[in-house]
């Protein structure tokens, strides 16, 4: 079984600011819905825990799991380049995410999709499927592996397939 986690809370999301690379570590509340997803899934012995290289995302693992992740840059959120800390409701956008056009350094969201799948492709082909697997990432990445369960959705948005802040889903290699 596939457990995909999502970091807890930062004050960055508390602020409502976009959160990429240069983004905070997780808060009091963020530490406590890691507790509560570490409660959640209480009894469940992870044979393989993996994280984004952020460290909110490392701290959800470990809370999670009692254990130190595997670190894997396929797994990074989205490079927001200048975007990076800017309030939403200041962000100019183009669909889901900032304009490419207002700030440099924005990661193509395609690269984002084919690292994240080139993850899992390379995860599936390895791990046998009664394995428990605990995978921590950002809102991007937790969508991008919801896509390559699901599919993906027609208009592309993969943040529509992501799990809730400091929240999980579960999936299973066929």
């Amino acid at each position: 079984m596939i457990y995909v986690i999502r970091h807890g809370q930062t004050d960055w999301n508390k602020e409502r600011r976009m959160q990429g690379r240069r983004g905070l570590p997780l808060n009091d509340h963020g530490i406590g819905q890691a507790h509560s997803l570490r409660d959640a899934l209480n009894g469940i012995w992870f044979d393989h825990v993996f994280s984004s290289p952020q460290e909110r995302a490392r701290q959800t693992a470990e809370i999670v799991s009692g254990r130190s992740p595997v670190i894997d840059e396929r797994l990074n959120v989205i490079d927001l380049g200048e975007a990076d800390g800017v309030r939403l409701e200041e962000l100019k956008r183009v669909g889901p995410l900032p304009d490419p056009e207002i700030y440099k350094g924005i990661e193509d969201p395609n690269a984002l999709v084919r690292r994240v799948f080139h993850f899992m492709n390379e995860l599936q082909a390895t791990h046998r499927s009664e394995e428990n697997i605990l995978i921590a990432g950002h809102r991007c990445t937790t969508g991008c592996i919801g896509a390559f369960f699901k599919g993906m959705p027609e208009d592309r948005n993969i943040l529509t397939l992501s799990s809730d802040t400091g929240g999980y889903r579960t999936y299973h290699f066929a």
